[in-house]
């Protein structure tokens, strides 16, 4: 039985919890026993949607022990992991600290604000013999995990192009968001989930060349366009917009072209194109990643395991990369090498 901690119970903490209910329900070996949060409206339940829907189910919150204080909370409680679904400027000190107690770490993503920020959280879980996750949670959508799958079993030969985007309003379910020095704008906090796909597809690319402006003040980038250069000339691209108001609504996709197919991923489902024959819908989950991840971390610990699929090195990779688009952007989409 894994006894978890919730840290932070905004639109992504509620999501998690409702993950968990949903997975006691279903008789996984856990029990969310703590939440903390400093503002004590959300410890009853009280959060603002996020830019998608991930359902809603009622929740009785009279039955956890409630902190405004992590450390208080790790101190009291006898947990075996902590999950964390804090602002980004939070990650490092606070899974830094919870490792240092002997605690497994979920962490949000993006993984931190800095490369150097993600090499401090690695290496305190190694001195800890812990696990640390990231939740980069389109590792575990089943849209893009089929993507994964293609790619990597060369199914319709070499990737050729693609084209990666998602969209929506400016956030409001959470004012740091906003703020350039708390969230990293749109480029660490939204296009961060594209460009964690372009490194797990594809690897680290060789250079980046990032065109992006600010429209919300003070936000930091928040209409974002990159192109990577990779060694074997595929043509990918990237696009991340949260000024965009209205009925407009949230909007993800993905386009990959490849020697015999293309894939094309959108609101209306995951579509193949071969170039021979008729185009088809392959089965998947039709599970959010949001569950799927939690799930995956879950079984890895219980099972005393690694975990693989999102190693926090990797996911240090995609942050090496999103700074590298920063300088970039910094000097209007000069071509700046990934380090």
């Amino acid at each position: 039985m894994l006894r978890i901690g919730l840290v932070g119970l905004g639109f992504m903490g509620r999501t998690h919890l409702e993950n968990y209910v949903r997975m006691e329900n279903e008789g996984v070996a856990i029990q969310v026993v703590a939440l903390c949060d400093i503002d004590p409206d959300k410890l009853e339940g009280n959060a603002v949607a996020g830019n998608i829907d991930t359902g809603d189910s009622a929740i009785d919150f009279s039955k956890y022990k409630k902190y405004t204080s992590v450390t208080e909370m790790i101190e009291k409680e006898q947990l075996d992991y902590v999950d964390l679904a804090l602002p980004t400027y939070l990650h490092r000190d606070i899974t830094i600290e919870c490792l240092n107690k002997g605690l497994h770490v979920l962490c949000e993503k993006p993984m931190a604000s800095n490369p150097q920020e993600c090499a401090e959280m690695i290496a305190a879980a190694e001195a800890n013999g812990k696990q640390l996750m990231i939740g980069q949670c389109l590792r575990f959508w089943p849209a893009y995990v089929y993507l994964k799958e293609v790619v990597e079993n060369g199914t319709y030969g070499q990737v050729t192009g693609g084209y990666f985007y998602r969209g929506g309003a400016t956030p409001t379910w959470g004012p740091w968001l906003t703020q350039k020095e708390l969230s990293g704008g749109a480029l660490l906090d939204m296009h961060v989930h594209d460009i964690d796909m372009v490194n797990w597809l594809f690897g680290k690319p060789d250079s980046v060349s990032c065109l992006a402006r600010n429209v919300v003040p003070g936000s930091g980038y928040d209409v974002v366009s990159t192109n990577y250069l990779f060694e074997d000339g595929k043509v990918i691209n990237a696009q991340a917009d949260w000024t965009l108001e209205g009925d407009y609504g949230f909007e993800m996709l993905y386009r990959v072209n490849f020697e015999k197919a293309n894939l094309i991923f959108n609101a209306n489902g995951l579509q193949v194109n071969p170039n021979v024959g008729a185009g088809f819908r392959p089965e998947i989950s039709a599970e959010m990643g949001y569950y799927l991840e939690l799930k995956y971390f879950i079984e890895t610990l219980l099972a005393g395991g690694t975990i693989t699929t999102a190693a926090p090195e990797s996911t240090k990779d995609t942050i090496d990369i999103a700074v590298a688009e920063i300088a970039s952007a910094d000097q209007k989409g000069a071509w700046v090498q990934v380090k």
